[in-house]
């Protein structure tokens, strides 16, 4: 539903969306004069036509929070203490497998940030005694080695799969410790970097090699050698593959009940952190009433905060969550300002007013706008002020610079469709990945985390440049994947699929696998500026930035789950609203 706004008397209409359908703007003659009405000439709109939101106010604070109490916590930490000890008498150098079976179980069931330093240790150790090793370990144990390593940055060459291909020759699909070396090799391939065709020849190698002989394979296997093969683990977000391999775990032989009952145990008491954080977002939410004043964009709330669980779910990112959805949610409707309800004039004044920073220039916008403008300010300011007084930092000037940069991108795409205008893939893209709102949450995600200083933050934009830059760009490019075909047909500027066909005279189908490949092979960037991140600092904010990659493929690997919330709905109800039962 939309709303025909009358900025005279701040009243709100409701009215079913029609595409370019018109928009009357009344306002009152001079108050000395007779009362009467100037009807303006018609200002005609776009409309998406948005679904509603699936989530009531009302059932979001209605959400049980029932995994918090001491007595929760208490068990956890005996359990906690128990694993402790079991990682302790595991020998990395006397059994290497079973430790690093240890570890992967522990990072794929959730609750490997627990014992960080523990894993560390085992991890050191093996890298350091193992190094001249590699060439008579079997492919399992090089396989799995590999990708842990790899993915807590240690450099392991490509070369130790030197000789796969013999090795491969030599296995039976029908025995399971062979498939599992097989599908080990293929999830360590996706750990590669660019140039490194040793893994990306096993990584074709092995996916074929899984889909020929999946059939021929069951019970825990079977379900393992599938989920790889939709998706890979390293692409996988880690608090939605929690919640799937917990019960895969569970149906294993040699699963550890203590390892069971804690992953359980901790996904609820982490759920309910969840939902408290969200309740803190959905209060503000209905305090600044964008969700019933703005109506023409989207209400998207929880799947705003369903983000943000993918960007880290552990407690202690509590206080990202909570400011990270609201950035989130007005990223949304601000995106929908620009993209389908105001018009270029509006645009081009909304764009001055915000990167101004001036309540003083709030006057002359249409109200729609005014509404939009004084949330934005009211909760940024909000945000710089806790910031301020927890932190003793001043982050405003560069919370503004960046909500600043992200208007002044959505005006270039909103100029680019009043002028008919398809730019070149590489304008597009160097425009929409700013537009897709990465570097405004990463600027959000540090000051809600690790920044000490104004320093720090100058630091941080002089080092993560790269990083910034293949954390957008994947995001853009499976939000491209996803939703050009909806935005193409409502009459949006072209895509990054449309831009690569219109510049090489491609099909569609030539288009998607380049974005595909293009994603592949920034993908390989992301691991590398990983293994060579110097100081905690810069392996923290790598870890948020694959993490944003993860989430944001994950929400559009089945369509528009941002767009369209029936998409993400079951996931929403398993990852927020259900707690594992049997605790």
């Amino acid at each position: 539903m939309a709303s025909i706004f009358f900025p005279c008397s701040l009243l709100f209409c409701k009215k079913t969306h029609v595409v370019n359908s018109p928009f009357n703007v009344c306002k009152p003659v001079n108050s000395s004069q007779p009362k009467s009405i100037v009807v303006e000439p018609l200002v005609r709109r776009r409309s998406a036509n948005y679904q509603s939101s699936v989530w009531s106010y009302e059932h979001v604070q209605s959400l049980s929070i029932k995994y918090s109490g001491k007595d929760y916590a208490a068990r956890a930490d005996r359990l906690k203490e128990v694993v402790k000890t079991m990682i302790q008498k595991s020998s990395v150098v006397e059994y290497p497998l079973s430790s690093l079976k240890l570890v992967d179980d522990l990072k794929r069931l959730g609750i490997a940030y627990h014992f960080k330093e523990e894993i560390r240790d085992i991890l050191e150790m093996l890298f350091y005694q193992t190094r001249d090793k590699w060439y008579t370990m079997d492919l399992n144990l090089r396989s799995l080695g590999f990708r842990l390593l790899r993915q807590h940055g240690y450099l392991v060459p490509q070369d130790i799969f030197g000789n796969f291909k013999e090795r491969i020759e030599n296995l039976n699909p029908c025995q399971h410790e062979d498939m599992i070396a097989i599908l080990n090799l293929y999830e360590a391939s996706y750990h590669s970097f660019e140039d490194e065709r040793i893994l990306d020849e096993a990584r074709d190698l092995t996916k074929k090699y899984l889909k020929e002989n999946l059939d021929g394979i069951n019970g825990s296997i079977a379900s393992l050698v599938s989920h790889a093969l939709e998706v890979p683990l390293h692409w996988r977000v880690p608090r939605v593959e929690a919640r799937w391999f917990i019960e895969v775990y569970e149906k294993r032989s040699d699963a550890n009940p203590t390892l069971i009952e804690l992953a359980k145990l901790d996904f609820n008491m982490v759920q309910a952190i969840h939902v408290k954080d969200l309740k803190h977002a959905s209060r503000w939410w209905r305090n600044i009433s964008w969700d019933e004043k703005l109506t023409f964009a989207r209400d998207r709330l929880v799947e705003c905060f369903l983000w943000t669980v993918g960007y880290s779910y552990v407690p202690r990112f509590s206080l990202g969550r909570k400011d990270i959805t609201k950035v989130n949610a007005m990223i949304t409707t601000i995106d929908d300002v620009f993209d389908v309800y105001g018009t270029l004039d509006e645009l081009e004044q909304f764009t001055d007013v915000i990167s101004r920073w001036d309540i003083n220039e709030v006057e002359e916008l249409p109200d729609y706008m005014k509404i939009c403008f004084l949330g934005l300010y009211n909760t940024i300011n909000e945000i710089a002020y806790n910031t301020l007084i927890n932190t003793r930092i001043l982050v405003l000037p560069y919370l503004k610079k960046a909500w600043a940069d992200l208007c002044k991108s959505y005006l270039q795409e909103a100029r680019w469709y009043h002028n008919g205008h398809t730019p070149t893939l590489t304008d597009y893209l160097n425009n929409a990945c700013i537009t897709i709102g990465t570097p405004l949450t990463f600027m959000h995600i540090m000051i809600s985390t690790s920044i000490n200083s104004t320093q720090e933050i100058q630091q941080w934009h002089e080092e993560s440049e790269n990083i910034v830059h293949y954390t957008a760009l994947i995001v853009r490019l499976a939000d491209d994947l996803a939703t050009s075909s909806d935005e193409m047909e409502r009459g949006d500027i072209p895509k990054s699929i449309q831009c690569y066909m219109h510049e090489n005279d491609a099909t569609e189908d030539e288009a998607r696998r380049y974005i595909k490949d293009l994603i592949m092979n920034t993908w390989k960037k992301l691991n590398e500026e990983r293994a060579n991140a110097k100081s905690t600092f810069q392996q923290e904010f790598i870890d948020y930035a694959m993490d944003i990659v993860r989430m944001a493929q994950f929400m559009y690997s089945k369509g528009d789950g941002h767009g369209h919330p029936n998409v993400t709905k079951s996931h929403v109800l398993s990852l927020l609203f259900n707690p594992i039962q049997g605790i």
